[in-house]
């Protein structure tokens, strides 16, 4: 089998904003579809107030791996782990023994600057706006990152703004 691809899953204002208040600054109904499509079967490793934001319960049909400073934190149906490099190694693993070749990184900020060097593929949601936020996703490097696919999709009917999707690929690995 094909090594576990770290791959990144993010939506991202013009300005580098992915969050504010313990939430996304925008509604983007396509974008949460993509979302469910890109992650769907695969391990998500995400931090706690981004698990938090989610709802009371996991995404269906994904495991979920917690990265949490706290010991107490405690949640029926997912796995908790104290940092990122703990995260990764117990979604490659259940990957593994899943037959699925991606570990999905889907927030908060701090576990996506944690991520971004360790990263093989981004799925970027360049979301039309300018908008004011308290969470930020680090620039992109060209140099690291190349991008290979780009679509433009116009606001839908229960979407706040127009978006661009693209994906990148790390370009020395």
């Amino acid at each position: 089998m094909a090594p576990v691809k770290i791959v990144i899953i993010v939506a991202v204002s013009q300005n580098g904003i992915i969050g504010r208040d313990g939430d996304m600054p925008w509604k983007l109904s396509t974008d949460l579809k993509r979302f469910k499509a890109l992650s769907m079967g695969k391990p998500l490793v995400m931090g706690r107030k981004t698990f938090e934001s989610v709802g009371s319960e996991p995404l269906a049909g994904r495991p979920h791996i917690i990265v949490s400073r706290s010991q107490s934190f405690d949640m029926p149906g997912v796995e908790t782990v104290g940092n990122l490099e703990a995260g990764i190694e117990r979604a490659r693993v259940i990957a593994s023994e899943t037959g699925v070749d991606e570990v999905c990184i889907v927030g908060g900020g701090e576990i996506y600057r944690q991520a971004l060097p360790l990263a093989d593929v981004l799925h970027v949601t360049h979301v039309g706006t300018v908008v004011d936020g308290d969470t930020s996703f680090p620039q992109i490097d060209p140099v690291a990152f190349e991008l290979i696919e780009e679509t433009a999709v116009p606001a839908g009917e229960k979407d706040n703004y127009p978006t661009r999707y693209a994906i990148y690929r790390r370009r020395d690995r």
